[in-house]
C-alpha cells in the first residue's frame, strides 16, 4: 500500500542505504559495515536482507525491467494508484534490456511508472561517448513513448516540480533525465570516474567533509 523505489544503478547502494537509515528502516551503526563479510549491506543492495529495498538490483539493466513489472501488477492486476520510481545510470543505459522495458512501459501505458536518469556522462570505463555512446536520451526516450523532462539534477526545486509534472502525466510513462556532476563539491572527484568505485582515505575524507561544509 505505497509506492515504490528500485535503484536500477544498484552499485550506488551507499546512497539508497544513508537515506534508509535517515528515514529509521536501518540503525546508523550498521552503514559502518559497508561490504563486511558479515554485513547485510553490500555493495548491491539486496531486497531478502535489507528492510526497504525494494527490488535487489546489481545486474545493469535489470532494475528497471523489474520496474516495469511492478508498474503493470499496479496498473493492470491490483488497479491501484500507487507509483514507482526508478532510478537509471547513463552508462547502464548501454544494456538492450533498458530498452526493452521502455517499450513495454509505453505498450501498456504506465503512467504510474517514472524513469530518473543519473546523466554525468561517466560509467566505470570512462565517459559514455568513449565506451559505447548511448546518447541522444531525450529523442530516445521520447521515441520509445515516454513524457521527458530535463533537469538539473542538482536543483532540488527542479526535481520536485518534475516529479509533480510526472504524477500529472497520464496515459504515458515518464522519464526525468538529470543532468548531474560525478563527486560534485569534491574537487578532486567531481568529473573523476576514477571514483566510481574506490573509497577516499582518511586524509581525502576529511579533505572532501571540508569542501562540503560536514561536520
Amino acid at each position: 500500500e505505497r509506492d515504490r523505489f528500485v535503484l536500477s544503478k544498484g552499485h550506488a547502494s551507499p546512497l539508497l542505504y544513508a537515506v534508509l537509515c535517515e528515514k529509521g528502516f536501518l540503525p546508523e551503526e550498521e552503514l559502518q559495515g559497508f561490504r563486511q563479510v558479515d554485513s547485510k549491506l553490500q555493495g548491491h543492495p539486496n531486497m531478502n536482507y535489507v528492510s526497504g529495498v525494494d527490488m535487489s538490483t546489481g545486474s545493469l539493466g535489470q532494475g528497471i525491467s523489474a520496474a516495469v513489472g511492478m508498474a503493470i501488477a499496479n496498473k493492470h492486476i491490483d488497479k491501484n494508484e500507487h507509483r514507482i520510481y526508478c532510478l537509471l545510470g547513463d552508462g547502464e543505459s548501454e544494456e538492450g534490456q533498458v530498452w526493452e522495458a521502455c517499450m513495454a512501459a509505453s505498450h501498456y501505458k504506465l503512467d504510474n511508472l517514472c524513469v530518473i536518469l543519473d546523466y554525468n556522462h561517466l560509467q566505470i570505463d570512462g565517459n559514455i561517448d568513449d565506451v559505447i555512446g548511448p546518447e541522444p536520451f531525450k529523442s530516445k526516450f521520447e521515441a520509445f513513448g515516454f513524457h521527458t523532462i530535463e533537469i538539473d539534477g542538482h536543483n532540488f526545486n527542479e526535481i520536485e516540480a518534475a516529479f509533480k509534472e510526472a504524477r500529472e502525466t497520464k496515459g504515458q510513462p515518464t522519464a526525468i533525465i538529470a543532468h548531474t556532476i560525478k563527486g560534485k563539491g569534491v574537487s578532486f572527484m567531481e568529473n573523476n570516474y576514477a571514483w566510481h568505485g574506490s573509497a577516499p582515505n582518511k586524509e581525502q575524507y576529511e579533505e572532501a567533509m571540508k569542501e562540503l561544509g560536514g561536520e
